[in-house]
């Protein structure tokens, strides 16, 4: 946040709603790819390492350049083909990050980097028993990130800033984000597969994931007036492709933007969808769009829209290669504006292309225009590039 936010802010009200410094705000990760999958063997150790160049060109707040870096530590293990436990896997995620971050420079608040944190540490990031239940039905428990299932497509995923992984309607909320990178919460999510192509899921979380105030730590704390934050979601089959159909809300109460106090009812809604758009041989094009609301009285943002188009295989020679394009666009609320003096938007737009060089390796030079960073009326359209390359070991 800027000083000349924070100022207005102060001006409206002791106990207004001050969002995340720029970039701080919590977002969606793209997962390392491990799972194990049936015939594969009973354990499965993977490390994945995210190491990016990415600089503000032109605009923003600042000219310059930084280097981000996440490195991800997945173990899992099949307790059936292990020790007999019918149905169980165990799964366990620890991830470092450097901390820097590209959007202190940027000034966005959507942060055109998903592996950006804010704050380096090391720490436990998901730790979970699913256990199956019959051939439809599936309970997961423990510390958990929500959008490694909820609100997230795989078209999407090639994208690099973190808009694409999560809505920000909803990576805005709460005291300290959802339960989404870097900081998860206990949890307990119930999945349900009534046919193909549909599953019915929903989580009871922790309110409040991490402590906000050392978000270096990993830390569980229940109580304190915390609540939970409830999440459904319904995936449907869409012509080749899906469509999510989700509802969130907490428990607890949150400072009103105005300064009026305390108000309940923190909620949204979002609906997403992905769909193939064309197939040629082994080429293929395919879209994706997502809408998304959230409470404007509680929250800098009360609707989301953002979509792109991603293009596979084009390329003789290279059929792995990925390139796609993607906008989006966060607006704020009513009360937001009157606080601050806000614009009515941030609209973010990326352009990457992502080429696997070996097996374990992949580049992935990137494009962004920041157009309204934070909706703030005094900071310049930003022209950001980076160049991210991951490698991925499977042990």
């Amino acid at each position: 946040m800027t000083l000349i936010s924070a100022l207005m802010l102060a001006a409206a009200g002791e106990d207004a709603l001050v969002p995340p410094p720029h970039g701080h705000l919590p977002h969606g990760h793209t997962h390392a790819p491990a799972e194990i999958d049936a015939g594969d063997d009973p354990l499965l150790l993977q490390v994945t390492y995210t190491g990016e160049v990415i600089g503000n060109a032109a605009g923003g707040l600042q000219r310059g350049t930084r280097y981000l870096d996440n490195l991800d530590i997945i173990f899992e293990a099949d307790m059936e083909k292990l020790v007999g436990w019918n149905g169980a896997q165990v799964h366990v995620y620890g991830l470092y990050n450097n901390g820097t971050s590209i959007s202190d420079l940027v000034g966005d608040t959507q942060a055109v980097s998903n592996i950006e944190t804010g704050s380096a540490a090391l720490r436990l990031y998901e730790a979970w028993v699913d256990q199956k239940i019959g051939d439809q039905l599936s309970l997961r428990v423990g510390l958990y990130d929500l959008n490694s299932e909820f609100d997230a497509l795989d078209a999407a995923g090639l994208f690099v800033s973190s808009p694409n992984g999560i809505g920000t309607d909803f990576a805005q909320s709460g005291q300290n984000g959802p339960s989404i990178f870097p900081s998860t919460s206990l949890a307990a999510r119930l999945a349900f597969t009534p046919a193909e192509g549909w599953t019915v899921r929903a989580a009871v979380l922790d309110g409040v994931p991490g402590d906000p105030a050392h978000p270096s730590r990993t830390t569980i704390k229940l109580g304190h007036g915390d609540g939970a934050l409830l999440v459904g979601e319904v995936q449907a089959p869409l012509g080749g492709g899906k469509l999510l159909l989700g509802h969130w809300r907490y428990t607890a109460h949150f400072d009103r933007i105005d300064g009026q106090g305390t108000d309940g009812g923190n909620a949204g809604t979002y609906a997403r969808a992905e769909l193939p758009l064309l197939e040629n041989s082994g080429a293929r094009i395919d879209g994706f769009l997502r809408l998304g609301t959230a409470s404007g009285r509680l929250n800098m943002f009360d609707r989301f829209a953002g979509g792109g188009i991603k293009f596979s295989g084009w390329l003789p020679g290279r059929e792995e290669d990925e390139f796609g394009i993607a906008v989006s666009a966060a607006f704020t609320s009513d009360s937001w504006r009157a606080a601050t003096g806000a614009g009515s938007s941030e609209i973010a737009v990326e352009m990457t292309y992502r080429a696997p060089i070996a097996s374990w390796l992949a580049v992935q030079p990137n494009v962004h225009y920041v157009r309204n960073p934070s909706a703030e009326r005094g900071i310049a359209n930003a022209l950001v590039i980076g160049l991210r390359a991951e490698a991925t070991f499977t042990l």
